[in-house]
Formats: C-alpha cells, structure tokens, sequence
C-alpha cells in the first residue's frame, strides 16, 4: 500500500513538534497518523500494511503512558499559528458520540439513549468566515455516568463543557491579540452561566448562540415576541443546502434586534437577533433563527454578517455528524 505523498507532508509538518517521551513513539505515532489519513475510512487492520503493522499499531494505541492529549497538542499549537494569521476567526463548539454499542470499552459510558455505550467528544472547529477550515483547537471526551435508582446522572454537568470551552477560546483570543475570535454554537450553547462568565473575562472573545429560552423581560414581556414586534432592519437570502429528504432551496429572512439586559444576571447584557423566513414555499416549515450575542449588531450590515457566522456553524453540523 502506497501513502499518499500529501497525507505523509502533512503529517510530518503538523507533527513536527510531538513528543511523546521517546523518539521511536514519535516516529510510530506518526507513521500510524499517515496509514489512517491515506484510509480514513477503512479500519485499523485495513489501514495498516500486514499484521506486524497491526498488532503494532494497537500496542501503541494500548500504551498507557501515551495520552490522547500529547497526540493532540502538535495538532492544536499549529491551528493556533493559523488563526494568528487572520482577523477573524470562527470557533464553531459541538458535541458528538462515539458510539462503540456492542463493543467492549473500558470506561464507556451510556448515550442518548441508555442502553447504547459509547463517549463524548466535545470540539472546537475553527474556520474562517469563508469557510476555509483551520482545524481543531481544543476537545473534551468523557463518558456520562448511568442513571441512578431516582434517574439522575452523577458526575460533572454537562454544560461545564461549554462553558469551559469558551475559557479557551478567551484565552487563545488573549494571545491573538490582531485577530477576532468569535466562539459559535446552537441552542446547547444558550447559558446565562456562559455569558456571565464571558463578561467576567472581559469578553476577549466574541459569542454568538442560537436562542434557545424564550426569557421572561420586565413586565408581562418575552425576549422573541419583544424582537418579533420591532422593525425590520434588513434582509439576508442564500441557498439552503438539501437534508434530510429536503430539496435545496433559497431562503429570503427578514432581520430583526433587540438589546437586552439579562434577566437575572446583573451587568450581562445581550443582543437578540431574529432571522425570519417570508415567502416560504406552500407546506414547508419556514426557517427561523433566533440568535443571541454580545456584539450590539445596531445595522443591518452587522445582521448579515452574524447570521452568516451562525450559517457557518449550521453548514459544519455535517463535520460532527459525520464523525465514527
């Protein structure tokens, strides 16, 4: 089996700086990293070259002196060179399953649904406002705790990790101090915790989630009724990518504002941004975003350009769902 000439240059300029302690870990760890880029799809026996080369590779996988996050920090440290480069970047946070169900997996833990075993693996995908990917800059696994006898689940709360990933991207954008970090994530990502933690960090970094409380304001008032009724400030249309039996098609929003403070978390204050579809085909669910950010967005041309950003968080879902 031949590898690629581009998979191995890669390899070897993305993990130049590796050290796993030994050179020959290195050098096997890189050689391993080349098999599976020039077969990403194929399993380990099928990427490797012969069954020495097999047995070798789940040795190597099976140290326990070798963490996930050595392997990973190379990786990490050259994205951070990428993102220096530029004056915007998008941290796009989700999280997927490895789903191992059937599988015998030390340390595994149940899914969405309880009776499936598998881990969790929470990323931050950089990537340009133009798409351009610039890689992983941080993750997280972990396995959830089962329910107990009362159905609740031990262990570190979940949104810890959201809000643990922004702590990472504020401090990246601390050592960027020439490029505009800007953490994106949906509806998982709408915590009042985040932004108020945000804010304490003096919001080095920019957030922008999709909506998902309809908080109470002052009075009888809500926060997407209250942005609903204001005007209209501008209008955004692109191509909405075909899923799930769904013919592409193009979409025309109406964009609306509203700056708010936070209910319940003094000094916070947000920005509410509605993306609304008009003119939806006959029996198709119009689309709708709600978005909310830290960024005033007082134009029209501040609308687009958030409601783009989110776009590119919606388009790279296919990147996690497409995850093994």
């Amino acid at each position: 089996m031949k590898i690629r000439d581009d998979a191995g240059a890669w390899v070897d300029e993305e993990f130049e700086t590796l050290d796993l302690g030994d050179p020959r870990r290195n050098r096997r760890a890189k050689e391993l990293v080349k098999r599976f880029a020039s077969r990403p799809t194929a399993s380990i026996p099928g990427a490797c070259e012969g069954w020495a080369e097999t047995i070798a590779a789940y040795r190597f996988l099976g140290n326990a002196r070798i963490d996930w996050r050595d392997m990973m920090q190379p990786h990490w440290d050259r994205t951070t060179a990428r993102m220096g480069r530029l004056p915007v970047v998008l941290c796009i946070a989700d999280t997927t399953e490895l789903n191992f169900n059937g599988q015998d997996i030390e340390g595994a833990g149940p899914l969405c649904y309880e009776a499936q075993v598998g881990m969790y693996l929470h990323a931050t995908y950089v990537v340009t406002p133009n798409r351009e990917p610039l890689d992983v800059m941080n993750a997280w696994m972990w396995a959830r705790e089962p329910r107990d006898a009362n159905g609740r689940r031990g262990g570190v709360k979940e949104s810890a990790r959201r809000i643990e990933s922004y702590e990472i991207v504020a401090e990246q954008a601390r050592a960027l101090p020439d490029t505009r970090l800007v953490y994106v994530a949906d509806r998982e990502g709408d915590i009042a915790a985040l932004m108020q933690r945000a804010q304490e960090l003096g919001e080095p970094a920019d957030w922008l989630m999709r909506s998902q409380h309809n908080r109470a304001l002052k009075g009888e008032a809500s926060l997407w009724e209250t942005v609903h009724a204001s005007e209209v400030l501008g209008h955004i249309s692109f191509v909405l990518p075909g899923r799930s039996g769904q013919k592409a098609r193009e979409v025309r929003q109406e964009l609306r504002r509203q700056r708010v403070p936070l209910p319940g978390r003094v000094g916070v204050t947000l920005t509410c941004v509605e993306a609304y579809e008009v003119d939806a085909p006959a029996g198709v669910k119009p689309v709708i975003w709600r978005l909310v950010t830290n960024r005033e967005a007082g134009d029209a041309h501040a609308l687009i350009e958030l409601v783009d950003w989110y776009r590119a968080r919606w388009e790279i879902e296919m990147f996690f769902d497409g995850l093994p």
